[in-house]
C-alpha cells in the first residue's frame, strides 16, 4: 500500500507528465490543467509574463522559433513536493530567436525544470537550458 507521500509523489508526476503532452502538443490553454493560476516562474524569460499565460507565451515563441523542438526526459524525480527533470532539448532553428534570423541549423542542449506541486498543479518553477549553447550550435554565439 503506497503512503500519502508515495502516492502525492505519483500524482506530481502525472501532473509533469501532462504538462509536457499540453507542451509538445502546442496546446498552451490547456496549462492551467497542470499550472496554478498564480504559479511563480523563478526564471522567467526575458519580458515573459506571469503565471500560466507567461508559460504558454514562451513556448510560443519558442516554437516558432524551433517548430521541432523536443523534450526527451533524461532523468524525472519525483516527491510529495517537487518534481525535477533532466532533459535534453533538440530543434531546428526555423524562425526568429532573440532577434535572430531562422539558420536552418539544429542545436542539442541540456536542460533542467525543478516544479513545486500542490493539489496535483505547479505552483512554483525553477529551470535553465543552455541558451549560450543553442546560439554557439546555430553558429550566433
Amino acid at each position: 500500500m503506497a503512503t500519502d507521500s508515495e502516492e502525492q509523489a505519483r500524482t506530481n508526476l502525472e501532473a509533469q507528465g501532462r504538462l509536457g503532452e499540453i507542451v509538445a502538443a502546442g496546446e498552451y490553454d490547456r496549462l492551467t490543467e497542470v499550472l496554478a493560476d498564480g504559479l511563480v516562474d523563478h526564471d522567467p524569460a526575458p519580458g515573459q509574463s506571469d503565471g500560466p499565460e507567461g508559460i504558454g507565451e514562451f513556448w510560443t515563441t519558442f516554437k516558432t522559433a524551433f517548430p521541432d523542438v523536443a523534450l526527451e526526459p533524461v532523468q524525472v524525480i519525483a516527491s510529495e513536493d517537487f518534481v525535477t527533470a533532466i532533459l535534453d532539448v533538440t530543434g531546428t532553428h526555423r524562425g526568429d530567436f532573440q532577434g535572430h534570423p531562422a539558420t536552418g541549423k539544429s542545436f542539442r542542449v541540456r536542460g533542467i525544470q525543478v516544479g513545486k506541486f500542490r493539489d496535483g498543479k505547479m505552483t512554483d518553477r525553477w529551470g535553465a537550458t543552455d541558451t549560450a549553447g543553442i546560439l554557439e550550435q546555430l553558429g550566433l554565439g
